[in-house]
């Protein structure tokens, strides 16, 4: 709930016959709103003709009915929606890039964060590159057109790229003739195939499948290249072979509860979390909520596991916008309020355990521990379906400094004091990697543990030219 997001949704399509590509993109788009809500943008490619639009705002607003007509019919498209982890909310950062070699026009977009962006940046930038934003998916499509140069074919140069990217990547590409997919060795992000109408689709998550009515065929192999044109489809698994290590917060909070990832479903590792969570923290209640949404399922599987009657605590107002968009904390708080209106009559005189899904900095939990109380709940028990977090994020999740998680400057008493808890419990390490039953995938979970699978950079930079000019600068 509380101001924690992650990079972005990615989505695909190829038919053998040219139909409303823009149309379908749009709607999967919409299943993948909740992975990014700062920017979108669709790509569509007639006949090696790419048309595209992109712009800032969510999917219903970006794409109008006048321009999904303008971005015509086709036979492929990809699509994107986006939120930023370390560069600014800005229109040249929104994706799908469209980028023009001597080879052909290509489309890119993609979801995680490389580690080595800054290092391979430098490099093209002292070669004479010339970059449009801040983003990753400039570099990544920087290391591609390097090896277009030199190769047959669009997925070769991508297979030789992959030696240079470092970090999390699902990508979702297109040339004229072919949709690509790839995901990075470990599979830090999700992304899965399917089909439709003979054709093929490839998506961050199944719920995006389920939105055109397609057909969910597989997950996509960690290091795996897809590729799909007029012959059908093939892969290349020149990187594959690493066991998954896909982030464990895409089970807790990231994706949407009605899709299934790495063969697991996510409602029911929610489910499995407040399990957990009621066996590690047991408390004396009469009430169990959940903060809408990602806390709703958790609370659900608490109150199976506990006995304690699982109630409605919240109503969400769900046209407002989330509290991170805010730009001061005292209109953080006023959001906090407008967003979530509590049901009195089911929390008054009453012990209240409440379940969410993380705490960040502990602004938001304080205020929604604030709510419970003026509405005449007795007690507020704080449970959280997933451990503190301790650590950075290196691979998409925009956790950036240890100075900023409350977990690091204090205790879980202090917390408790902090937030104006009567009890809080976090859900253990161990837990949190058993909660997708049958998953087939390890996990990360660096930012509670500090242990990651992969190389992490030294020292994370901003881009210089995204900051003021200070004023002693001559």
């Amino acid at each position: 709930m509380e101001q924690l997001h992650e990079e972005c949704g990615v989505f695909g399509i190829y038919t053998n016959e040219v139909s409303d590509v823009a149309a379908d993109t749009y709607v999967a788009l919409y299943a993948l709103q909740h992975r990014g809500q700062e920017s979108c943008g669709i790509v569509t490619n007639d006949d090696g003709i790419l048309s595209y639009h992109r712009d800032l705002g969510l999917v219903c607003d970006v794409f109008t009915k006048d321009v999904l007509e303008k971005l015509g019919k086709g036979k492929i498209a990809i699509g994107h929606v986006r939120y930023s982890t370390a560069d600014k909310a800005n229109r040249s950062n929104s994706q799908p890039l469209v980028v023009r070699h001597i080879k052909g026009p290509m489309a890119i977009a993609h979801n995680g964060k490389l580690t080595n962006s800054k290092e391979l940046r430098s490099e093209y930038e002292l070669n004479g590159g010339i970059f449009h934003t801040t983003n990753d998916t400039e570099v990544i499509s920087y290391a591609i057109t390097e090896q277009r140069i030199q190769t047959k074919s669009i997925e070769e140069a991508l297979e030789k790229a992959m030696f240079r990217l470092k970090g999390a990547y699902s990508i979702v590409m297109m040339s004229p003739k072919k949709l690509i997919a790839a995901r990075d060795p470990l599979g830090f992000r999700p992304l899965c195939l399917g089909t439709i109408d003979g054709g093929y689709v490839v998506a961050s998550e199944s719920c995006a499948l389920d939105g055109i009515g397609a057909e969910f065929v597989r997950d996509i192999k960690p290091g795996e290249i897809v590729i799909i044109d007029d012959k059908g489809i093939r892969s290349i698994e020149t990187h594959c072979g690493n066991k998954c290590k896909l982030c464990v917060f895409e089970f807790v909070y990231f994706a949407r509860p009605d899709s299934t990832l790495e063969g697991a479903s996510v409602h029911r590792a929610r489910i499995r979390a407040g399990h957990y969570l009621s066996l590690e923290h047991p408390v004396q209640a009469d009430v169990v909520i959940g903060v809408p949404d990602s806390g709703l399922d958790a609370a659900l599987g608490f109150s199976q596991q506990s006995g304690i009657p699982y109630g409605v605590g919240f109503i969400k107002n769900r046209y407002v916008g989330r509290t991170f968009i805010q730009p001061t904390q005292r209109e953080r708080e006023r959001s906090v309020h407008i967003k979530l209106n509590v049901i009195k009559a089911n929390v008054k005189g009453k012990r209240v355990v409440l379940i969410d899904d993380s705490i960040v900095r502990g602004t938001t939990i304080g205020r929604i521990v604030t709510l419970l109380r003026e509405a005449g709940a007795t007690e507020v028990h704080i449970r959280i379906s997933c451990p503190p977090f301790l650590n950075p994020c290196y691979f998409g999740t925009d956790i950036d400094s240890r100075d900023k998680l409350i977990a690091c400057r204090m205790s879980e008493e202090e917390i408790k004091n902090h937030i104006g808890a009567d009890s809080l419990g976090y859900l253990s390490v161990d837990s949190v990697n058993r909660i997708a039953e049958n998953a087939n995938c390890e996990f990360c979970d660096g930012c509670f543990t500090g242990n990651y699978p992969a190389e992490i950079p030294q020292c994370e930079q901003k881009d210089k030219f995204e900051a003021k000019i200070n004023s002693t600068v001559k």
